[in-house]
Order: structure tokens, then C-alpha cells, then sequence
């Protein structure tokens, strides 16, 4: 009878040491990686990880931010929306008008002015083009003297294939009619390609290339 009883007060005992609504299984791992080395638990360890975790992810995010804004200004940067021809009419105007004008007259001649001509070309003409044109107009202006040569130039069509704000690449097309002394008027047609430069406030004609 009595071995009953100090059992069950045995049992009594070890259920009283156990707080009311907590498991008595224990988890080791948990309780090993919160523990120190000398078994103590370190101040603010169970607030360690969601800091960790916080920070990648803040991390993270400027990453993914980054390489978005990246690519923005590279689709803004595409050779087709930095091109002001397809954007900027009124400066695609004005350097076509430039470019038509100094073809006009360089490219216009009589045998009383071809020192006229002369001159425009060192106004309108720079760079590679304006060496060709020298090398090239001495013997254009002894035929227009020797054969009584009349040349006139006109711009029919002028495109702007590329604008930025100081340099313009251009498809030009020319009705040139040639007309010697005695002989009916004859016309032909030019195609060129055309590079200008924005000079002092004006397109300046840089690069000549027939097609």
C-alpha cells in the first residue's frame, strides 16, 4: 500500500516541475546554435537573423534597381531615339536648306565666274571635302573658260538620314543642267552622299561622296 502511494507522489512531483502548456521534448539543434560555446545563450541572438535577412534583401532590391535603371537608359540611349531627324523637324529643315544652298552653288558655275564659285566653296565647304574640290575645280574652271561651259545646279531632293546636334549625314539629289556656247542645253541627274558639320552657327559641308 504504501509503495502506491510514494509512487504516485513521485509522479505528482515530476509533473509539477513542468510549466502548464510547454512541451517537455527538448530541441537540441535549436539549443545548440543559440548557445554559445560555454553553453550561455549570447544577448540578442534570436534578433540576429531576421537583421541578416533584412539586409540581403535591402541588397538584393538596389541590385535589381540598378540593373533596371541600367537598362532604361539603354533602350532611352538606342540609336534611334538619339537620331533628331526622326524627332526634331525644324533642325532637320534648317540643315537640309544649309546643305542644299551650298551644293547649289558650289556646284554652279559660268565661265565670267568661276572665281565666284571659287570663293563660296571656301565659305561653304571644309575638311576633306573642301581639299577635293580644290584639287579638282582648276581643271573645271579652264574647260568652262575653253569651252564656254555654263553649269546650274539644283537640289531636288535633300534627306537627312542622321542628325545630331553638331554633325548631319544626308542623301541629296541634283538636276545639273550643262549648257555650252552654240549647243542646246543637256541635263543630268546626281546622287550624293553628303556629311555636314554645325560650324560657328552653320552647316558646313565636310565630306562629298557621289553614288
Amino acid at each position: 500500500m504504501s509503495t502506491d502511494v510514494d509512487a504516485e507522489a513521485v509522479e505528482d512531483t515530476e509533473k509539477a516541475d513542468v510549466p502548464a502548456g510547454e512541451d517537455t521534448v527538448v530541441d537540441t539543434e535549436k539549443t545548440d546554435e543559440a548557445s554559445g560555446e560555454d553553453g550561455t545563450v549570447p544577448p540578442g541572438a534570436g534578433r540576429r537573423w531576421p537583421r541578416v535577412v533584412a539586409a540581403v534583401l535591402v541588397v538584393a532590391l538596389l541590385a535589381t534597381g540598378g540593373g533596371l535603371f541600367a537598362k532604361g537608359r539603354q533602350l532611352r540611349d538606342t540609336p534611334a531615339t538619339s537620331n533628331r531627324a526622326l524627332t526634331d523637324s525644324a533642325a532637320t529643315s534648317r540643315v537640309a536648306g544649309d546643305v542644299s544652298n551650298a551644293l547649289g552653288k558650289v556646284f554652279s558655275y559660268s565661265p565670267q565666274a568661276t572665281g565666284v564659285t571659287k570663293e563660296s566653296a571656301k565659305q561653304l565647304l571644309a575638311g576633306t571635302a573642301l581639299k577635293q574640290y580644290a584639287a579638282l575645280f582648276g581643271q573645271v574652271e579652264k574647260q568652262a573658260a575653253d569651252q564656254k561651259l555654263t553649269l546650274t545646279t539644283h537640289v531636288v531632293r535633300a534627306g537627312v538620314t542622321r542628325l545630331t546636334d553638331s554633325s548631319a549625314h544626308l542623301l541629296v539629289f541634283l538636276d545639273q543642267v550643262y549648257e555650252r556656247e552654240g549647243k542646246p542645253a543637256t541635263t543630268a541627274a546626281a546622287q550624293l552622299s553628303v556629311t555636314a558639320e554645325l560650324r560657328d552657327g552653320h552647316w558646313t559641308v565636310v565630306e562629298i561622296t557621289s553614288r
